[in-house]
């Protein structure tokens, strides 16, 4: 394991000049993003740290045609065009039944126990760490030089009704992956300093 900060210009493809591509159908290239690209970006994000190693995060890569259109059924009016236009667009649930795998995930512990029969533990821990793992899936997609636009703005229930049908698995947010069209781009929003968001105790 190294301690050794990453190089700067890593740092700025993960962070400093990443920026969400969305807006119109203009947002994305007209590039493909490959099976072995979208299998790189899991098994890069698989790594977040997740409590008891639950990982409960179930990813959806929407691509066909076929799938697109369902994908557009749910979608927000102004959420339409750039995904319409995104090569894939990763769907990121939840699975609420998570601890009936923590025998693997998380052997000989018990782990299963510290969950079932536990909605409100249940819930908080699978919300919880599906997202944590969302958002290394778009800093994987970054490592291999993709851009990304997360959203909400869909019909939650509906987009679980057509892409996790007969499981306990939700819809939490999506991901338009693929190659940001810089032209699109604004100037990017401020943010808070750290003296306006953080103290150290």
């Amino acid at each position: 394991m190294s301690h050794t900060p990453i190089a700067d210009a890593a740092i700025d493809q993960l962070f400093h000049s990443a920026r969400t591509f969305r807006g119109s159908d203009r947002a994305w290239l007209d590039r493909p993003v490959t099976d072995a690209q979208l299998e790189q970006i899991y098994d890069l994000a698989k790594l977040a740290p997740t409590s008891a190693n639950c990982s409960p995060a179930r990813i959806v890569f929407i691509r066909s045609p076929e799938a697109k259109a369902l994908l557009a059924r749910t979608l927000d009016a102004g959420n339409m065009a750039q995904t319409m236009a995104a090569p894939v667009t990763a769907l990121i649930g939840s699975d609420y039944a998570f601890y009936e795998h923590m025998d693997f995930l998380f052997p000989n512990t018990g782990a299963r126990s510290w969950f079932e029969g536990k909605p409100e533990v249940i819930h908080n821990t699978a919300f919880r760490n599906a997202s944590l793992q969302g958002g290394y899936l778009i800093l994987a997609a970054r490592t291999l030089g993709l851009d990304c636009g997360p959203m909400s703005g869909f019909n939650n229930a509906l987009a679980d009704e057509l892409f996790f049908p007969g499981t306990q698995v939700k819809s939490n947010f999506l991901v338009n992956i693929g190659y940001g069209n810089p032209d699109v781009l604004k100037p990017r929003n401020p943010r808070f300093s750290f003296a306006q968001a953080c103290r150290i105790a």
